[in-house]
């Protein structure tokens, strides 16, 4: 028998502006609930969470709440204003955890609290609202965005934290792997209504296909306006995911090309296909070093750029990321080496800052300058036809940016900028605030994007659908060079922790032999057969995985049968390893015929 809600709401309406946000709405959270509440930008999310919190009232519904139920609410956008210090936020409000749970959390997230709050970055005001959130114990934990500004081994320890962690949460967020991880059930809020299905985020774009093809045979009873919108979610949002796969067919091409031009080892020379490809180059690094004081970021770092490719940087915050990007660009100059940029690169950067965005100003003023048209790269289009692609109504063209979400703001920032003709494109923490339509959004513009990316993101899986090479930077100042994305990477670095420090014993007299001539590669029967089957293997994997969760996709299937349930999870489990292992084994193989 299942236990009792913790919390409910019946009926829960609320109006916003001229009209209702949401309607009728009924929500029960159980004991032991982790739900991810999925929605895009604007629908009422994070309004749907200080509901929840009792942060504010509800126009019409009922709220009941198990007594003595503690619920922590963790902001997206905590206020600091206030506080001297980041202990004092943690601290301030009424009810607050004791001081040595808070010390006790921050130690392990690795944030000093006596820093001064107007000075934090947004990394460390993060971790200090999670250092309050999480000690203070609550029965339920409603959280916006919690992996914003963390670094990926914060995010690491947030999700070791929670599936630890014995009460329920409600998260919103962007980071499909961190859900996909954690979650047990979603709530989906799309068009004023709320749907619950008991299948973690993993099952929920096959579930939310199901329910628009739905929605779109019953659009012929419905009149033609309704006809559209229902035309429209099929097309743009399934469709734009079918054609997505086809892109990361491509990606999977452009990753086995770049792991051939990589050397061995994968750091930093690269050997040249072809003088086409040196004529292609628009960024060159040798041999680039950087010091802050004593301390190296970056060391001895060679890298050739070329036309077309997306470079992702991942690493802990402060490693040196941001200045990796600025040294790449020339904001910043390196101590040692050269980094020679193309004449005609012209570049765009989008930066954490979002500092076009001022609140008094038009959606209209920022992509048109007030007017009609904007020239999309060249092209001119009408301002609010060009909305409707980054997924906007047209009728916010005269609403003031202050009004707007924080993804909203973003989305539209990413519109303005995309329409530059630009040959390089810098985004700093693109993915901060942007629901997951917009993050299809995003990887299809990069895909389709003709100049060279250059992404840095703590985002993983947007990383794996977009990116080609992955620097990886662990604060010592050496750079890890891997074709592929974050789960390259991340395989590559469990690989070396994996293999056995051996202590060197040469004689320090006696000068180390020459290294012997490589001599030409030539794969064993084995690794040929490997190397000729493992794609259609990778497909397969794939059709399983999507086949799965298709059947997870059963809004019965695990009161009816939970063996079953437990059966297809686990299955998916072991496919998505299986799918990482052939394609790691297959980029090796590919290494080694190129070379």
């Amino acid at each position: 028998m299942a236990a009792a809600p913790i919390l409910s709401w019946e009926g829960l309406s609320l109006i916003q502006g001229a009209g209702w946000l949401f309607q009728d709405l009924d929500v029960h959270i159980g004991p032991r609930d982790r739900l991810a509440l999925i929605g895009r930008n604007g629908v009422g999310k994070t309004t749907l969470l200080r509901l929840l919190a009792g942060q504010i009232e509800a126009d019409r519904g009922k709220r009941s709440i198990q007594p003595g139920t503690r619920i922590v609410m963790l902001e997206q956008d905590p206020f600091f204003t206030a506080a001297g210090t980041l202990m004092d936020f943690a601290l301030a409000e009424p009810g607050a955890p004791p001081r040595h749970a808070v010390e006790a959390i921050a130690g392990q997230l690795g944030i000093d609290l006596e820093r001064p709050a107007k000075s934090a970055s947004g990394g460390e005001r993060r971790r200090a609202a999670l250092s309050r959130a999480l000690a203070s114990e609550p029965d339920l934990l409603l959280l916006d965005e919690p992996t914003n500004h963390l670094d990926l081994a914060a995010i690491d320890w947030l999700e070791s934290w929670l599936a630890r962690y014995n009460g329920a949460f409600v998260a919103i967020s962007h980071d499909r792997t961190f859900l996909t991880r954690l979650t047990k059930a979603t709530l989906w809020l799309d068009r004023g209504a709320l749907r619950r299905k008991d299948i973690g985020f993993g099952g929920y774009e096959a579930w939310m296909e199901t329910i628009y093809a739905e929605d779109a045979r019953a659009s012929d009873k419905l009149d033609a306006k309704l006809k559209l919108e229902a035309h429209w979610l099929e097309r743009g949002v399934t469709a734009r995911r079918k054609r997505n796969q086809g892109r990361l067919e491509k990606l999977w091409e452009m990753r086995a090309q770049r792991a051939a031009m990589l050397g061995p080892q994968g750091p930093a020379k690269l050997k040249l296909a072809s003088d086409d490809v040196k004529t292609k180059a628009v960024i060159v690094a040798d041999k680039v070093t950087k010091y802050f004081g004593e301390r190296p970021i970056i060391k001895d770092f060679t890298l050739r750029i070329t036309r077309g490719d997306r470079i992702g940087v991942v690493g802990a915050n402060g490693a040196g990321k941001t200045t990796l990007l600025k040294l790449l660009t020339g904001e910043l100059e390196p101590d040692q080496g050269t980094v020679t940029l193309a004449r005609t690169l012209d570049g765009v950067i989008i930066d954490q800052q979002r500092s076009l965005m001022a609140p008094d100003r038009t959606v209209r003023d920022i992509l048109a300058e007030g007017g009609d048209w904007v020239d999309v790269r060249g092209v001119r289009k009408h301002v609010a036809g060009y909305l409707k692609e980054f997924l906007f109504d047209p009728g916010i063209i005269d609403t003031k940016v202050g009004i707007l979400s924080g993804g909203e703001r973003s989305r539209l920032l990413l519109a303005r900028e995309f329409a530059r003709k630009s040959n390089l494109l810098v985004l700093d923490e693109p993915t901060n605030d942007l629901d997951l339509e917009t993050l299809d959004l995003l990887q299809e513009v990069i895909a389709d994007y003709d100049g060279t990316v250059l992404i840095v993101s703590h985002d993983r899986d947007f990383l794996d659908r977009t990116v080609t090479v992955t620097l990886g930077l662990d604060g010592s100042g050496k750079v890890d060079i891997v074709a592929g994305g974050y789960a390259d990477w991340a395989a590559r670095k469990a690989a070396e922790r994996a293999v056995p420090v051996r202590a060197a014993k040469a004689d320090a007299a006696t000068p180390p032999p020459p290294p012997p001539t490589p001599a030409k590669v030539k794969l064993t029967y084995k690794d040929q057969r490997d190397y000729d089957l493992l794609p259609a293997s990778i497909e397969a994997l794939d059709a399983a995985i999507a086949r799965d969760e298709a059947k997870l996709a059963d809004p019965q299937l695990y009161a009816r049968d939970p063996a079953r349930f437990a059966a297809l999870t686990g299955a998916i489990d072991r496919a998505r390893a299986d799918k990482d292992a052939a394609e790691l084994r297959w980029l090796e193989l590919a290494e080694l015929v190129e070379g």
